[in-house]
């Protein structure tokens, strides 16, 4: 197994490589976001594009996946967690400049299930939701490494049901590998951001987590110490101005100020 992992680790350092030469090839600004930002972005970068005739390449995955491209050399300029933690990793590392480095957009926790499901729930302290799921597995981003899971683990310890239900957990490699499992009627419950829920036609929200159930979700932003394209600060200020933000808004993400 620690083989196995260690050759997909490997894979995916080289497809962060090979993306990160053909954007600089291209001098594209490379920027490596978290995967539950991807609808967001594409209408951000569908604009600038517009705005300015320039393009933008997006890697998209889990904020740890690329938290650690970004320690193996993977040549990104603008990195863009959800959560604190894998952003402050970089930071120890003196992998972003800190002065650049700013907490943009905030999101909610939900409990989804898919589209057709009669499921009917409260979240609060103590709530069934072993007998929800029926023997069926609960959809979360990995609860170890990856924000969304950490946030929902958070939130099921808090409320005194993470112990029942722990062994149920189907856990994906991102919050949008989630999401999918629940569209796909592999799983009766998954726990998301809203926004991606938002996004997705083959679920539907069925209780919110109160924001005192974990910590803030918050997604910092920064330039990586190892950039070298002009047009890194330039994306990176569109992405912090009034073109950019009201399309977070749109989108259900709370902009911080």
């Amino acid at each position: 197994m620690a083989r196995w992992l260690v050759r997909i680790a490997g894979t995916v350092l080289v497809l962060a490589l090979a993306v990160g030469q053909a954007a600089a090839q291209d001098g594209e600004v490379l920027f490596f976001a978290a995967a539950s930002l991807k609808n967001v972005l594409d209408a951000i970068d569908a604009q600038y594009q517009q705005d300015t005739g320039k393009h933008v390449t997006v890697s998209l995955a889990a904020s740890s996946t690329l938290a650690k491209q970004i320690e193996n050399g993977a040549p990104a300029d603008i990195f863009m967690s959800a959560d604190l933690d894998w952003m402050n990793y970089l930071a120890q590392r003196s992998l972003i400049k800190a002065d650049t480095r700013k907490n943009l957009v905030g999101n909610e926790l939900v409990l989804i299930a898919p589209k057709d499901s009669t499921i009917q729930i409260t979240i609060a302290p103590g709530f069934d939701l072993a007998r929800l799921l029926a023997g069926g597995k609960l959809a979360m981003a990995d609860t170890s490494a990856v924000p969304a899971g950490k946030y929902g683990k958070a939130a099921l310890e808090k409320l005194g049901v993470w112990d029942k239900v722990s062994g149920q957990i189907a856990q994906a490699e991102n919050v949008r590998a989630a999401l999918a499992l629940v569209a796909r009627g592999e799983a009766p419950l998954g726990i998301v951001y809203q926004t991606d829920a938002a996004v997705e036609p083959g679920v539907k929200i069925v209780a919110n987590f109160s924001a005192d159930t974990h910590p803030p979700i918050i997604y910092p932003i920064a330039l990586l110490a190892g950039s070298k394209n002009p047009d890194a600060v330039g994306y990176l200020g569109y992405l912090e101005s009034a073109k950019a933000l009201p399309l977070f808004e749109k989108q259900g993400f709370t902009v911080l100020k």
